[in-house]
């Protein structure tokens, strides 16, 4: 059997000084080579590992015989964001982890194969036919993965659907938190743009449950709506001097870089001040995010603080790689304690300690636990917390008899409905942490909705 066919990406040295795409993808006779290698299983194990049920192997076969029109037709009837799940998507944990080929040596690149057959869908399949509506209005909040999920497969059922977001532009997590590296801004457009040919309609800086409420959407003829609004109220150490300057939330960091293209200035008025010598603390795909745009905003020193060993880190494998090409420093198993200030209250320092690992916790992880007098210092003039989200609580605390736990995310039955009939929640807001669990989410409301409104 042929080896995998690796990605081609830009190397660590060049790539980490701007913010241009990290891999390259495949050329139409790599994404045929590598599709050659599919097995096309009577049961494919890999299709069980697919958050939105994408046939596999109907798309990968069409590939092997050079007909992309087809792999992306297949594709297209069960997600609608293909280009943005081939990019993003930890395949490694989920398709491709259920391979027959991966048993007992590599899994074929069904990822890096979505994101070829979705590029060149987006150059080359011009027009989306939009179905004839049904007359039912579904509203959609939050224009994330999940509602872009949920909004695209109502749309081409025919339901006449209309997205509120609070911010001005598409995309939730996709557009301000996910770096250009990753996910290219002009990538997400043309895969929201096929959504806006099915007919669905965006409404930018409406912030549901203050500008508009739950209960005057229903009043305005919605049948349904769905909520996805994503988790962006950032969670915090709670030591001493974390309210000192140059100390930022991942989420702050990478939206003021993101969405309001700090990295650009004097051209825009957005600065990340005091970009030298960076920490960030945390081990997932924000925190890798945060270090390798670190980088690349001319930091000399960047260093990933982690309270457990890399083994133990949720982020994918291949952040993890390209973070320590791009020379990011890992420091694991070390904890901060307290953030030290100079006389004008800009962080200086960040006094940690060395952890070890005890036995499993709650989350199946082993416990960090702190080793006595192994405390010391570590020079920083930026210190970015990657250490998580809970949901912001604008519509959940305005919104009588939504129901939500301890942490602040909407209760949902089996069904995703919350605990107003006809009012359905998904993504990061009921409990998804990834956007191709808040896509999955998405989808299964779709389903749903269609089902309660049948009733």
């Amino acid at each position: 059997m042929p080896q995998r066919m690796r990605m081609p990406q830009r190397d660590g040295d060049v790539r980490n000084k701007d913010f241009n795409e990290v891999n390259t993808g495949y050329s139409a006779e790599q994404a045929i080579e590598e599709s050659k290698r599919c097995l096309k299983c009577k049961i494919p194990r890999c299709v069980k590992g697919c958050p939105v049920e994408v046939d596999i192997p109907g798309f990968i076969k069409p590939l092997s015989e050079n007909n992309p029109l087809e792999a992306i037709k297949v594709l297209k009837e069960k997600s609608n964001l293909p280009a943005v799940c081939g990019r993003v998507c930890p395949q490694e944990k989920q398709c491709e982890q259920l391979c027959i080929l991966g048993i007992k040596g590599e899994s074929v690149a069904i990822g890096n194969l979505e994101r070829y057959s979705a590029d060149w869908g987006n150059e080359n399949v011009k027009e989306t036919i939009a179905p004839a509506k049904n007359g039912v209005k579904i509203a959609i909040v939050g224009s994330g993965p999940a509602g872009l999920t949920c909004g695209g497969d109502l749309a081409k059922l025919g339901y006449e659907v209309d997205i509120y977001e609070s911010l001005h532009d598409s995309g939730g997590v996709l557009r301000y938190g996910i770096p250009e590296f990753r996910l290219p801004k002009a990538v997400l457009d043309k895969e929201v743009n096929s959504l806006k040919d099915l007919g669905i309609k965006f409404f930018f800086n409406s912030l549901i449950g203050r500008t508009i409420t739950i209960d005057e959407l229903f009043e305005a003829g919605y049948k349904a709506i769905f909520v996805g609004t994503g988790a962006g109220l950032p969670t915090f150490l709670g030591i001493e001097g974390e309210n000192l300057k140059n100390i930022y939330s991942a989420n702050e960091f990478l939206v003021r870089v993101n969405l309001m293209k700090g990295y650009q200035f004097p051209k825009y008025d957005t600065p990340v001040n005091g970009v030298n010598n960076v920490i960030v603390v945390g081990g997932g795909n924000t925190a890798m995010d945060s270090v390798r745009t670190a980088k690349r905003l001319g930091a000399k020193n960047v260093k990933l603080v982690y309270r457990r060993d890399e083994a133990e880190m949720p982020a994918r494998l291949e952040e993890k790689i390209h973070a320590k090409e791009e020379g990011v420093e890992f420091a694991t198993l070390t904890n901060p304690i307290k953030f030290i200030g100079d006389d004008k209250n800009f962080v200086k320092q960040v006094e940690c300690v060395k952890m070890e690992l005890g036995e499993p916790d709650d989350s199946g992880r082993r416990r960090p636990k702190t080793l006595a007098g192994s405390n010391f210092i570590i020079e920083a003039d930026t210190v970015i917390l990657a250490l998580g989200l809970n949901p912001n609580p604008i519509l959940t605390s305005l919104t009588k008899g939504l129901n939500t736990d301890k942490h602040g995310r909407i209760l949902v039955d089996e069904s995703l409905m919350s605990s107003i009939p006809g009012v359905f929640a998904g993504g990061d807001i009921a409990g998804g942490s990834t956007v191709i669990e808040a896509m999955g989410m998405g989808k299964q409301a779709a389903k749903s909705i269609v089902k309660y409104l049948k009733q």
